[in-house]
């Protein structure tokens, strides 16, 4: 089972008077990378946070938006009723040596320095277990999403894949073919150029065997093979990230073909070789967005 690095991952919940919504969204990515929005009061246990996420998203480029609402029993700033009453003696007489209304003292008083500070309210060890509750179930909810992608794209890599093998098989039906033009094509050449009776045919032999020996593709399509059956066993595995394992495969796809290709000297084998190369760009792009 393949999982997409594309997903969507929402959760929320009300824990003591607090309500926590989490939403996720994931686009590929070569590693983990995280842009995460979180609430001052979640600032302590942002590094907590980041650590579940990666373990629970393992790869892709990742938003994260954690907002937080309060009720009203919550405080989310305090005032410093001490320090506002100091303030007051003071203020009042200005006013009444300048002959000012009294009446915006209040409103005055609060703007002026540390009578109104942002609260020191933290989570408690409940609402911290209650929103690690809440963030790995939107994780979830992402991790689902990837599942259900990652089906239509392993559909299409094994489309891919099936398309590439039967290229091959071609291939390896037309070796034989490929061979006696080849050495049908080399006489031709002699015999219009030099002449029948004009050169050796068990020196000819040994050339035309060496030279066929050079542009031998055998090797290259037992690799292939093997590495099409080597795709296929990770596609089964019940490990979750295989986007890496399959990307090297498919490099390994490449070299094979192109060698092949470069080999061939078959204008119906290079066809065939053709047809491979667009099979292997569409999977290698289908591939970048497996997990």
């Amino acid at each position: 089972m393949l999982y997409s690095m594309t997903g969507y991952g929402r959760a929320e919940q009300t824990i003591n008077g607090k309500t926590f919504l989490v939403e996720i969204k994931s686009l590929n990515g070569k590693q983990f990378d995280l842009r995460l929005n979180i609430p001052s009061l979640l600032k302590p246990y942002e590094f907590d946070v980041r650590n579940i996420l990666s373990e629970g998203l393992q790869r892709g480029s990742v938003e994260c938006i954690i907002t937080l609402k309060q009720n009203g029993a919550s405080k989310p700033v305090s005032i410093n009723t001490d320090l506002a009453k100091a303030y007051y003696q003071p203020v009042a007489e200005l006013a009444a040596e300048l002959n000012l209304q009294t009446g915006d003292i209040l409103s005055t008083i609060l703007k002026l320095p540390d009578v109104i500070t942002p609260s020191t309210e933290m989570l408690s060890d409940e609402e911290w277990k209650g929103f690690e509750v809440v963030l790995k179930e939107a994780i979830a909810f992402l991790n689902a999403h990837r599942q259900n992608e990652g089906k239509s794209l392993e559909t299409d890599l094994l489309l891919r894949l099936t398309n590439i093998e039967i290229q091959q098989k071609q291939i390896v039906e037309l070796e034989p073919l490929r061979r006696q033009r080849i050495r049908e094509g080399l006489m031709k050449v002699l015999e219009e150029n030099v002449g029948k009776e004009n050169y050796d045919p068990n020196r000819l032999e040994q050339e035309l065997i060496y030279y066929i020996e050079k542009i031998d593709i055998s090797e290259e399509q037992v690799r292939l093979n093997n590495h099409c059956k080597y795709f296929r066993d990770i596609l089964h595995e019940k490990d979750i990230s295989k986007g890496k394992k399959l990307s090297f495969i498919l490099q390994e796809f490449g070299r094979e073909i192109n060698t092949t290709g470069s080999k061939a000297y078959d204008a119906v084998m290079q066809k065939c070789v053709i047809l491979m190369k667009d099979e292997l760009e569409k999977a290698k792009e289908q591939v970048l967005n497996v997990l």
